[in-house]
């Protein structure tokens, strides 16, 4: 595997100049930021990221503002009430996206979030202070816990919400692969580690963020 300098020097040769890679680099939100976040935040942002999952983002965003107003403004108190009726009732509203495991995941989802507010808090103290040196550790312990949260699901709504995290994209993989790290996408629990082990070396080495990390990666990978 490449150190941090063989994966700067690419990017620098690939844009040219320091101030272009950065401008192509996403930041994340700081622990205070996230902490900040309410619990229906959260929970609008990954039931957004289970909806989108499969389909045209653009389509799902443009009808985001009824589902609002369906689940109450997300307030995980008021969503984890909703009744197996209320859900079927939803099937009929022709302006959401009638999908009915999607549907039901959302009061599972709120309880989750209420879970989560019992034991750290709040959803945005347990983000905020989870150590981005095990960030697939969080990744399997909100999936195993939550609804429809699996697969790439858990690291992208991480990322939606400003968590910095890695993310397996097929550019990433194939970056991952091409460094010997992994030789297929990392489902497995000890593929997970073995990338995150590489992205805290580049982490250590440069001080530079996972998101970062991640993205500059995947500018190595030739389409």
């Amino acid at each position: 595997m490449q150190d941090y300098a063989w994966l700067e020097s690419y990017c620098l040769n690939r844009f040219g100049s320091k101030a272009q890679l950065e401008a192509h680099l996403p930041k994340p939100r700081s622990a205070a930021q996230l902490r900040t976040i309410t619990d229906d935040r959260y929970l609008s942002t990954m039931a957004l990221r289970v909806f989108r999952a499969g389909l045209k983002h653009s389509l799902v965003d443009a009808k985001w503002p009824v589902f609002e107003e369906v689940f109450f403004g997300f307030d995980p108190d008021k969503v984890v009430l909703m009744s197996a009726e209320h859900l079927e009732r939803l099937m009929a509203d022709k302006r959401i996206i009638r999908h009915l495991g999607k549907l039901r995941s959302v009061p599972r989802n709120a309880q989750l979030v209420l879970d989560i507010r019992t034991e750290y808090g709040s959803m945005g103290q347990l983000i905020a202070d989870w150590p981005v040196d095990d960030i697939v550790g969080l990744w399997r312990m909100l999936a195993k816990r939550g609804s429809q949260l699996g697969g790439q699901s858990m690291p992208r709504f991480l990322r939606m919400v400003g968590k910095d995290t890695w993310v397996a994209t097929e550019d990433v993989v194939a970056g991952l692969k091409a460094q010997g790290v992994i030789d297929r996408a990392p489902a497995s629990q000890r593929d997970q580690n073995a990338a995150q082990a590489a992205f805290n070396h580049w982490m250590e080495q440069s001080g530079r963020p996972l998101c970062q990390l991640s993205a500059m990666l995947a500018f190595t990978v030739n389409h």
